[in-house]
């Protein structure tokens, strides 16, 4: 038995789906946590530690199914859609989380990443049926990062929150000028995915 074989038997192939699927249920548990901590027994000062404990874990779950499904030839086309979806179900979920309790994010920011992604999700199924295949680009990495970046950051301004360090104007007015960051650059990505790929888009307009 080669070592690529012995491997796929402590990794099998499904084990990076159940990771994608598990990463969705995450978010749930992020907001009931986030909303609900005072019923739940947590502290204030713990509060941004758990939170960032959950993020943390969805974040390497994200890494470690790309990383297992490539290394053991467990890359399907389920995974392929499954995978961004979980993304932005996991971050839409906590940006929309944080438009309640202490962040009180304003809604209309939130949808500007609400928009952008049912836009390009729709523009990438519709393509797809059609037999165009739309790459991904760069723009749309860097726009995944800044979004989860942004999520940590307001996480850890919540730590000196929780401490009276920071006022809770203080730490409102931080937080949505992060997000606003993550949201510019987020419609850029938009718009500059549906400029690059406009000829398959037309392509697929005339049929």
């Amino acid at each position: 038995m080669d070592s690529q074989s012995g491997a796929r038997s402590f990794f099998p192939v499904s084990l990076p789906m159940v990771l994608t699927v598990g990463r969705i249920f995450i978010s749930p548990v992020f907001l009931i946590f986030y909303l609900k901590y005072q019923h739940l027994g947590i502290s204030l000062h713990m509060l941004p530690f758990v939170l960032l404990f959950l993020l943390g874990l969805s974040e390497l779950s994200d890494f470690f199914d790309g990383y297992l499904a490539r290394k053991f030839n467990g890359v399907t086309r389920l995974g392929k859609v499954l995978d961004p979806m979980a993304d932005s179900i996991t971050r839409l979920t906590i940006l929309l989380t944080f438009t309640q309790g202490l962040i009180r994010l304003p809604l209309l920011l939130v949808f500007a990443f609400i928009y952008r992604d049912v836009m390009i999700s729709t523009l990438r199924t519709i393509c797809a049926l059609n037999g165009v295949t739309l790459a991904a680009r760069t723009s749309g990495k860097i726009k995944a990062f800044l979004q989860a970046s942004s999520i940590f950051l307001i996480l850890i301004l919540m730590i000196p929150y929780s401490w009276g360090v920071l006022s809770l104007a203080g730490l409102q007015k931080l937080s949505f000028f992060i997000t606003l960051v993550a949201a510019c650059y987020t419609i850029y990505s938009g718009i500059e995915y549906a400029h690059t790929n406009r000829a398959y888009i037309r392509q697929v307009w005339k049929r």
